[in-house]
C-alpha cells in the first residue's frame, strides 16, 4: 500500500494556495494549510486555513489548519517541527505565501505607493527562503519536491520594482536552491501561473470589469496549479530535466496531460510575456 504524500502549502487560506491544497487532497495527500486567517474577517477576503483544512480532508485528503505567520521565522521553525514529530519527512512543499499589499494594481511609479509594498519581499521571496531551509531536512529524507510560486513578473513590469524583484528572485532562488538539493535528491521548481481564478482577482473583475476582458473567461483555476504539482511530484524524471527551472503552469499541463477541472487545457501566456529565464550552469563557490 503506498503511502499518502504528505505536504506542506503555505499561503492556503485563499487563492492559488487553497486550490493547491484542494488538489492535494484529491490525491489522498495529508496537507498542512498554513496562514494567518483563522476566522472570517481576519483579512477582506473571504478564506481562513481551518476552511481550507476541512475543504482538503472533504475532497478526501487530510487536512490540517495551521495558524502561521510566514513573516515570524520562530512560528515557521514550529510548523516543520511539527511536521517532523508527527511524519519524520515531507514529500511536497509548496510556498504560495505572500503579503499583497491593497495598493499592488493601482497604476502609478513606485514613489507614489506606499513602502508596504516592500513587504512582497518578506512574505513572499525571503518567507520562500525560510519555509525551504527549515523544511530542508524533511525534504531530504523523502527525497522531496519544492515548488515555489512566481509569475512572468519576473521577466516584464508588472505591478511595479517590489513585485517584479521579489518574482525575479524567487526564480533565481529556485535555481539556486535546486543546485544545493540536487546531491540530496529534492527537486525545485518555479511556477509562473497564467491569469488565475482567485477570489482576488475575481473581487478586482468585478469592480473594473474591462480590466481583464475576455481573458478571464479561460483564467486558470488554483486548483490547476496543484494538479501540475502532482504531475511534477509524479515524474520520475523531474531531478533530472526540470529541477532548477522556471516554467509555465500551462505548458506543464499541455506535455503532462493535465486538465482544468472543469475539463478545459489552458493557454500558455508566453506569447504575450516571453520566455522563461535561463540560467548560467556557472558555479562560483
Amino acid at each position: 500500500m503506498n503511502q499518502a504524500l504528505v505536504c506542506v502549502v503555505t499561503g492556503a487560506s485563499r487563492g492559488v494556495g487553497r486550490g493547491v491544497a484542494l488538489a492535494l487532497g484529491a490525491a489522498r495527500a495529508t496537507v498542512y494549510v498554513t496562514g494567518r486567517s483563522v476566522k472570517e474577517g481576519d483579512s477582506p477576503l473571504p478564506g481562513t486555513v481551518g476552511r481550507t483544512a476541512a475543504d482538503v480532508t472533504a475532497a478526501g485528503g487530510h487536512g490540517i489548519a495551521v495558524a502561521c505567520d510566514h513573516g515570524d521565522d520562530a512560528q515557521v521553525e514550529a510548523l516543520f517541527e511539527r511536521v517532523r514529530r508527527e511524519h519524520g519527512r515531507l514529500d511536497i512543499l509548496v510556498n504560495c505565501a505572500i503579503a499583497i499589499p491593497d495598493a499592488l494594481t493601482v497604476p502609478g511609479p513606485f514613489w507614489q505607493k506606499p513602502l508596504e509594498m516592500t513587504g512582497l519581499l518578506d512574505v513572499g521571496l525571503r518567507s520562500t527562503y525560510v519555509a525551504s531551509y527549515c523544511a530542508a531536512g524533511l525534504l531530504i529524507a523523502a527525497r522531496g519536491l519544492v515548488v515555489n510560486i512566481s509569475s512572468a513578473g519576473s521577466r516584464c513590469y508588472m505591478h511595479g520594482p517590489a513585485y517584479g524583484a521579489g518574482k525575479a528572485g524567487t526564480d533565481k532562488m529556485s535555481f539556486d536552491m535546486a543546485h544545493d538539493f540536487k546531491p540530496a535528491g529534492v527537486s525545485v521548481v518555479s511556477l509562473w501561473p497564467g491569469l488565475v481564478r482567485t477570489e482576488r482577482s475575481e473581487r478586482v473583475c468585478a469592480a473594473e470589469p474591462d480590466k481583464y476582458g475576455d481573458s478571464f473567461d479561460s483564467a486558470e483555476t488554483p486548483q490547476f496549479i496543484g494538479r501540475v504539482v502532482l504531475a511534477l511530484h509524479g515524474d520520475a524524471d523531474c531531478l533530472a530535466r526540470r529541477s532548477g527551472g522556471v516554467f509555465y503552469t500551462a505548458e506543464l499541463a499541455s506535455e503532462y496531460g493535465v486538465q482544468d477541472i472543469d475539463g478545459a487545457q489552458p493557454a500558455s501566456p508566453r506569447a504575450y510575456f516571453g520566455a522563461p529565464p535561463e540560467f548560467s550552469p556557472v558555479v562560483v563557490e
